[in-house]
């Protein structure tokens, strides 16, 4: 189920902000990236979030991007893995997986429903235009990288 070159799927989800943050309304100021998680237990995920943590301020300060984590737990457990890792960033919740559905899909694991992790750049337009879904959960695209694609005209920055 590939979205790249398609339009993203729009949601509203609760914030560690303690507001709700919908998509459509982030795309009006600028791009976003979606970050699908697996959850407040994965440290794969901790990490990928620390990287787009560092980054997050420059992104939106140069290019007008948001950063829109999607974490599938309760909003308790996503605020409590904020603070933990001592994220900069806002995460959102997504308890029952709906919106990592229509993204990167969600699956069962020891831990409950889980999202598979991915990440997605969405333009102005509401266009994917990158799209990278984990094939495991190490298998991660970190902030850095998205930085210089969104840099780089949402071309890949190595050329690759």
């Amino acid at each position: 189920m590939g979205l790249e070159g398609e339009q993203a799927p729009d949601f509203t989800l609760p914030s560690t902000a303690g507001d709700e943050v919908s998509l459509s309304d982030r795309l009006e100021e600028g791009p976003a990236v979606v970050v699908i998680n697996r959850g407040h237990w994965c440290s794969f995920c901790a990490e990928q979030l620390q990287t787009f943590s560092e980054v997050s301020y420059d992104l939106w300060f140069h290019e007008n991007v948001d950063v829109l984590p999607v974490v599938t737990d309760p909003l308790p457990r996503v605020t409590e893995m904020r603070d933990r890792y001592d994220l900069e960033i806002q995460l959102q919740a997504d308890p029952n997986g709906e919106v990592a559905d229509q993204y990167s899909g969600t699956e069962q694991t020891s831990h409950g429903l889980t999202g598979i992790a991915g990440v997605y750049v969405v333009d102005e337009s509401g266009t994917v235009r990158y799209e990278q879904v984990a094939d495991d959960p190490a298998d991660r695209t970190y902030g850095n990288w998205i930085r210089y694609f969104i840099r780089n005209d949402y071309e890949d920055p190595f050329g690759e």
